[in-house]
């Protein structure tokens, strides 16, 4: 197949799942659910934790951060999949394609630092409780979360004029649900030498001092929780961090697999099937692991559906 500058493409072609129509009928109705799952229940805790003025804390801060980037994250990849179903096409313009590839990275990325931050945030809870008020005060707070914002715009932006450079087929298949950065530059036609630099030095440096930064606070609460006496208190101190674990250890073992076979043996339908833990499972799972194990959260549920019925 010929292949063609960028500016004379119209369109790729989404592979998807499965091009089976009664299959695709199941998983519209599958992903459809999924989405407004993830819609409402992150909605949900974004609203708690912005009205309750007893979530006004750090941690509670940046769980509404997260649960804002999760509604993004899925929103960027699943209602262009709805529509390519429900319209019987697997069509994507270029424009649109290399926006959600921005965005998709962008949000990706902000959830990868965010989950980090509360990590961070737990360290100095437990380990520092004197000076946790002081440390994760709200200037501090505010300014790493817009520092996550600025390093992931500029990393998606270079991401998205690097992709601006190659040169692709007509109609070229991609075999995935969405445009996904490293199935694009597999299909690319060109040259994609420093794409592939850039991508490795990115998920190398973004993938590699945030574990690191999580396996750091989590060794030192767990030394911290050794040193105390009281069992009541060990299990207080911990549960605080049960959530948090449990979406770590989805959102980075998904990851991880997903990198992980791709490396060692490249099959497209299986990244795709595992790519959807952490773009559509994970951000759908987080509200319910927040506010099932979380008392306070429940509690401010509670408090604001008591707020609507008793509305005029």
């Amino acid at each position: 197949m010929e292949a063609e500058n960028h500016t004379a493409i119209v369109h790729f072609l989404l592979i998807g799942l499965s091009e089976d129509p009664k299959i695709q009928s199941v998983l519209f109705g599958l992903f459809l659910s999924m989405f407004l799952i993830t819609m409402l229940g992150n909605f949900l805790i974004v609203l708690v934790t912005s009205c309750d003025s007893h979530l006004h804390t750090p941690m509670y801060f940046f769980l509404c951060n997260l649960s804002f980037v999760d509604i993004c994250l899925t929103s960027t990849t699943i209602p262009k999949m709805l529509v390519n179903i429900y319209m019987h096409t697997m069509k994507i313009s270029y424009t649109e394609c290399l926006t959600q590839v921005y965005f998709f990275n962008n949000f990706l990325g902000m959830d990868n630092f965010l989950l980090t931050i509360m990590a961070y945030d737990r360290f100095v809870a437990i380990c520092h409780p004197l000076n946790y008020t002081v440390i994760m005060n709200p200037r501090i707070c505010g300014l790493l979360v817009l520092l996550s914002w600025i390093i992931m715009f500029w990393v998606s932006l270079i991401h998205m004029l690097l992709m601006k450079q190659l040169n692709f087929s007509t109609s070229t298949e991609i075999p995935h649900f969405f445009c996904e950065l490293t199935e694009l530059l597999r299909v690319a036609r060109s040259d994609t030498h420093i794409n592939n630099i850039f991508l490795y030095l990115v998920t190398a440096v973004l993938g590699m001092f945030p574990v690191i930064g999580i396996a750091f606070s989590y060794f030192h609460i767990v030394s911290a929780l050794m040193k105390m006496s009281s069992i009541k208190n060990k299990y207080k101190a911990f549960s605080t961090c049960g959530s948090h674990l449990c979406v770590v250890s989805m959102f980075y073992g998904t990851g991880f697999v997903v990198h992980l076979s791709s490396a060692v043996a490249h099959s497209s339908k299986r990244n795709t099937i595992t790519s959807i833990m952490y773009t559509v499972v994970t951000p759908m799972l987080n509200p319910f692991i927040y506010s099932l194990r979380n008392k306070d959260v429940k509690g401010a549920l509670v408090r604001l559906l008591r707020r609507v019925k008793f509305c005029p």
